[in-house]
């Protein structure tokens, strides 16, 4: 049985030709008319990669920061100790004591966005890796939340980073900002984070990279992109 569509829906995909694909430029513009929720919706991204996630070395993840910004407000629990600990609070981490954060997760209170550990704290995080692994929430060096330069992974965090990873069907999610963003700053945060997907390319992917990508607000739907376009940002 097909999927009913809102009215609401059926008003946005009047304003467009959905069976199309655009240039980024132009699909941006299109996005701009395409707000109709109350609150500041996010711009969201979404890529179909042709690897297989099975295989390590096509498993795509890592983070970028994004020029302009997520426009969210980021909250960050950092586990580290002694002077490390010192180092993340003064750089404003929002939560630091390792054992109050430990008690918090275990009673399912995951009031943060971001964890960050340094790299002898690991082993204490192994108590709730498999509360924040499901979540996407557990340090990976990959993501540079597993680090001594505690400072620069909490202004990172706080500053736009997004990290992303392929699920078992090659696809990538990541919100790159907010709709009352200009079009240039949210195509500059666009061709950033793509640029990195690209670059992130493993040699053992064969044919097209990208297979599909389209980009939406939290309530609209979604527009289509030119894959030769996006190939082209390196």
């Amino acid at each position: 049985m097909a999927k009913k569509i809102s009215k609401r829906t059926q008003q946005l995909l009047e304003k467009y030709d959905s069976t199309k694909v655009y240039g980024v430029d132009e699909a941006f513009n299109i996005l701009a008319g395409l707000k109709s929720a109350k609150f500041d919706e996010t711009v969201e991204v979404a890529l179909n990669l042709n690897v297989d996630p099975r295989h390590a070395d096509q498993m795509i993840r890592g983070s970028v920061v994004l020029p302009n910004g997520t426009g969210k407000t980021v909250k960050v629990a950092v586990f580290a100790k002694g002077a490390k600990a010192d180092e993340a609070k003064a750089a404003g981490a929002d939560l630091c004591n390792a054992d109050e954060l430990i008690e918090m997760i275990q009673a399912g209170n995951l009031d943060f966005d971001t964890v960050i550990s340094t790299p002898d704290m690991m082993g204490v995080l192994g108590k709730v890796a498999r509360i924040l692994g499901p979540k996407g929430l557990m340090p990976n060096p990959k993501t540079g939340t597993v680090t001594m330069d505690v400072t620069t992974a909490i202004n990172n965090a706080k500053g736009g980073q997004v990290n992303f990873r392929v699920d078992k069907k090659g696809n990538i999610h990541a919100g790159i900002g907010k709709a009352s963003f200009d079009e240039a700053k949210i195509t500059e945060n666009f061709k950033t984070f793509v640029e990195k997907i690209n670059k992130a390319k493993p040699a053992s992917a064969k044919g097209k990279y990208i297979t599909n990508a389209a980009i939406s607000l939290t309530m609209s739907p979604s527009v289509t992109l030119d894959l030769a376009e996006i190939a082209e940002i390196k």
